[in-house]
């Protein structure tokens, strides 16, 4: 039963949970105070109708003894005037002889004789609480001698209105903690309502997402510094980065149906032609094979190209590189693959070679870009690299002599596949994916790219990163 409790406390909604601990822990508080609050009130009344009592049997001492040695019950009994005085009208007082008979009576709200105690000072009074005729009272019991009469001196003060203003007010506690039960709650439950909202709205947030895709406008606002406020901004930095990754994925997938679609044609068409004519023309099946080779080998360097923009990694912070190096192992690198292109660098102004990038991220970087001058320059080709800094940046500039680019071409040139009528053509060989590729890791690293360029001048690409601090 305790476990079926617990895991249906487990089942409900954060602001039921909210409301029902609140109001249990408001309960309890309340529950404590009172019962403090009851037992201090209870203490302190109580002694005070001790002292009622005490007051009383005093001032009865202090009477008796201030009528002297002459008088007798008799007297008592025929001037009872003054004992009524200082009798409370709800305490009876008796005196009895020395076996418990009653001799005298002021007031009658207790008809039953208490028994005499066993343990009466020869001088003073005794107080004891006892239940008489089903009512809490007081006794006190002491000795007297009125004369030549030797006896006891007994006042009952029976509790009743104590008991009465005790049960009012336990009566009046339980009724307001009932009280306090319910208005914690509803208290609870609103404020509940109140603070958790942001929660409900990310919660729907979450909900419009999954069922519509990232297509779903933000429309949840928050703006409080608080724990909430952090959950939101976690919550949206990683949908952005699911988001990206979802869209690289997605892209990855239109660009590889859409670019290999082509080469897979050719190959198999070229294997359809070996198939029924190459076996038996040395000429077809050399010019297919040949064919077929240049479209797979087309195909592995544009699905490596397109596997490197889908993956968008994220930068090492703690990575640099010295730019003049690589640059330099670059160049010695295109060199003698293109032996009939002229690469220069100019390092003058750099006096800070180190930028913040990683040396294979900054190599990929320079090697399209020259690969890209290369592949769209005439017959002796010139291309120079420039190397500059200042205190928070690096600056690398390609400039080539090449056939240039349209203005109105310029701002699309660094799209996925995008390629000029005459410098994009498949006939030079490029899968249209390396500007993209220089473009992902420029931003990647914090940096910035330009181009420039006019037909039949050449083209400029400026590259800028951060220094190494």
């Amino acid at each position: 039963m305790k476990k079926l409790n617990i895991s249906s406390f487990k089942n409900q909604s954060l602001k039921t949970k909210w409301a029902l601990t609140s109001s249990f822990v408001i309960f309890v508080s309340f529950a404590i105070i009172c019962s403090v609050s009851y037992w201090s009130i209870y203490t302190w009344l109580l002694s005070d109708q001790q002292q009622s009592v005490n007051r009383t049997m005093d001032d009865l001492t202090v009477f008796f003894e201030g009528q002297g040695s002459g008088i007798t019950i008799d007297d008592i009994r025929s001037n009872k005037g003054l004992m009524n005085s200082i009798v409370d009208k709800d305490q009876t007082v008796r005196i009895l002889n020395k076996d418990g008979i009653e001799i005298l009576r002021i007031n009658d709200t207790v008809s039953k004789i208490p028994d005499v105690p066993a343990n009466i000072p020869p001088e003073g009074y005794v107080v004891h609480k006892e239940k008489i005729e089903g009512m809490d009272s007081f006794v006190a019991t002491g000795k007297i001698q009125i004369g030549l009469f030797r006896g006891y001196i007994q006042l009952a003060h029976p509790l009743t209105a104590f008991d009465s203003m005790m049960n009012y007010l336990l009566m009046a506690m339980f009724i307001l903690g009932i009280g306090a039960l319910v208005l914690s709650a509803y208290i609870g439950y609103a404020l509940a309502n109140t603070l958790l909202k942001p929660l409900h709205d990310l919660r729907m947030e979450m909900t419009s997402v999954a069922e519509k895709g990232f297509e779903a406008p933000i429309q949840m606002e928050y703006d409080q510094d608080d724990e909430i406020g952090d959950l939101l901004r976690v919550y949206r930095k990683m949908m952005g980065e699911l988001e990206q990754s979802f869209l690289l994925q997605q892209q990855f997938i239109s660009d590889a149906s859409h670019e290999l679609r082509t080469p897979v044609q050719v190959v198999e068409g070229h294997l359809s032609l070996i198939q029924r004519w190459g076996k038996d023309d040395p000429e077809i099946l050399s010019e297919s094979l040949e064919t077929s080779l240049a479209e797979i080998k087309r195909m592995k360097t544009l699905i490596e190209e397109m596997l490197e923009l889908a993956r968008g990694q994220a930068k090492d912070k703690e990575e640099k590189c010295d730019i003049k190096s690589i640059t330099n192992e670059i160049i010695q690198e295109q060199t003698v693959l293109h032996p009939d292109v002229t690469v220069k660098m100019n390092d003058q102004n750099l006096t800070i070679p180190y930028a913040a990038i990683s040396p294979n991220a900054y190599g990929q970087i320079l090697r399209n870009l020259l690969q890209n001058a290369i592949r769209y320059s005439d017959e002796n080709a010139l291309i120079q690299i420039y190397l500059t800094n200042d205190l928070k940046h690096c600056k690398i500039e390609v400039e080539d002599n090449g056939i240039g680019i349209a203005e109105n071409d310029l701002s699309h040139i660094f799209e996925r596949f995008y390629r000029v009528d005459k410098a994009r053509s498949r006939d030079e060989g490029g899968t249209g994916l390396g500007l993209s590729i220089v473009k992902m890791l420029v931003n990647k690293y914090g940096g910035n790219i330009t181009v420039s360029s006019k037909l039949g001048t050449g083209t400029t690409f400026k590259v800028i990163l951060p220094s190494e601090k």
